[in-house]
């Protein structure tokens, strides 16, 4: 028996030597690269413009007030990051996880986000202007004043969204959209075409904002109440 212990005793310290260290701290010194680790860092106030982020774990990361225009985060993960007045203008995010961010007042504006996922985020006035968005999910995210002008939304998915005042009036929706129980308080759909977006129900309508060049779903109808009044901030 005393064999066998002095057996179990090597093994485990020649387990121990081989296995790999358990995961330390995210490189938060290294420079802007592919699939770098920069999780849970503070990146807060940089110039990180044209930054070569894809895939990259950037969970939890604060990028509050940063610069990330024309940055490349194409597959990267952002899951709860900060991204509080952040730039991401002309990035490359095609299928990033932009997932229960803190975006409020960040800029996306003519960001390329393809089936990206911002599901759950918070971006309360957030300029989306310009951005190609097909596919992307906002299922439950807080959209409060968001701006969409002229933003590519077919296909998008608005599920449970809060789109209070969001202004879509200039968007694209080229095929369905998804507005499943989405808040729409004088939410700006004036010209659009919603004809096959889907989860469209009439109490929804009777609180956005639209007009006679709205187009809507089967079975809908624009209540008496619009145009709505020009809104004054």
């Amino acid at each position: 028996m005393a064999m066998h212990g002095s057996s179990l005793g090597l093994l485990a310290l020649v387990l121990l030597a081989i296995s790999p260290v358990a995961a330390g701290a995210a490189d938060c010194g290294s420079l802007a690269s592919p699939k770098l680790d920069w999780q849970e860092c503070t990146k807060k106030n940089l110039m990180l413009q044209g930054s070569d982020l894809e895939g990259a774990n950037l969970f939890g990361t604060d990028f509050s007030l940063t610069d990330l225009a024309g940055a490349n985060v194409k597959s990267a993960n952002l899951e709860k990051a900060t991204l509080v007045r952040a730039s991401l203008e002309g990035a490359h995010a095609e299928g990033a996880n932009f997932a229960k961010i803190e975006a409020y007042r960040a800029s996306f504006a003519n960001i390329a986000a393809d089936g990206a996922s911002f599901a759950g985020a918070e971006l309360q006035r957030a300029n989306f202007a310009g951005a190609r968005l097909a596919g992307a999910s906002f299922e439950k995210a807080e959209l409060g004043r968001a701006d969409f002008d002229e933003a590519v939304l077919t296909g998008a998915k608005f599920a449970f969204a809060n789109l209070s005042r969001a202004d879509l009036s200039n968007a694209t929706f080229e095929g369905p959209a998804i507005f499943e129980r989405a808040f729409m308080f004088l939410t700006r759909i004036e010209g659009l075409d919603l004809s096959a977006a889907s989860g469209l129900e009439q109490a929804q309508i009777d609180l956005a904002c639209g007009d006679t060049a709205t187009k809507l779903p089967a079975g809908l109808s624009a209540p008496t109440s619009w145009p709505c009044p020009a809104e004054h901030e």
